[in-house]
């Protein structure tokens, strides 16, 4: 079919490849999801072509919203943690799989985590993202969230009903594992939230 072919090249985005737009515009250093070797689906959703979507939206209900790369990632996860909200709601209104896991087990909600993307984050807590399954290494969202030292998005998964009691592989809940990195401002919050000291 011609739909894919080189005369469908995705035009390019305003950030460097893979890196998100708060990331790039903050110059934070956070880390960039990568955007290479991504089909046009995927690539669309990564670099926040709406338009794109919106224009092939007919064939992507016959191809698959839900359609995986070779990490097994979704469009959702790409436009997660990329930042590209827009995209996100586009792709929960069109029915994706909120909580699809790749090939480590992470969610399109932990990759919003794991790329510092707020917004992303809040939006697919409010549409139903279970922020309590747990990678391939055991993180919940939460425990993630510490991993990124990020104070707002630890506050924003406390009020989503996390369960704060959830162990990863080596046996951390978050407020060990927020101890055992000397965060002490986080520790802060998850103790002002309640979490049990004694988990």
């Amino acid at each position: 079919m011609g739909l894919f072919n080189k005369k469908q090249k995705l035009p390019c985005s305003g950030s460097a490849p893979g890196q998100p737009r708060a990331a790039a515009a903050a110059g934070t250093g956070a880390p960039k999801p990568q955007q290479q070797g991504l089909g046009s689906l995927h690539g669309a959703a990564a670099r926040g072509h709406l338009a794109w979507l919106r224009r092939w939206r007919w064939w992507i209900k016959i191809w698959g919203i839900d359609r995986r790369d070779r990490k097994n990632r979704t469009p959702l996860h790409l436009a997660s943690a990329n930042g590209h909200t827009e995209v996100v709601t586009f792709l929960v209104r069109h029915r994706c799989q909120l909580d699809a896991v790749d090939n480590f087990g992470t969610t399109p909600l932990m990759m919003a985590v794991q790329f510092h993307q707020e917004d992303c984050v809040a939006f697919l807590l409010e549409h139903g993202a279970d922020p309590n399954l747990t990678d391939t290494d055991g993180h919940a969202a939460l425990h993630l969230a510490i991993q990124a030292h990020n104070k707002n998005l630890v506050g924003l998964l406390l009020r989503h009903y996390v369960d704060h009691r959830a162990k990863n592989k080596e046996g951390f809940t978050p407020l060990a594992l927020a101890i055992s990195e000397g965060q002490e401002e986080i520790v802060e919050i998850l103790l002002k939230a309640g979490v049990d000291v004694h988990a």
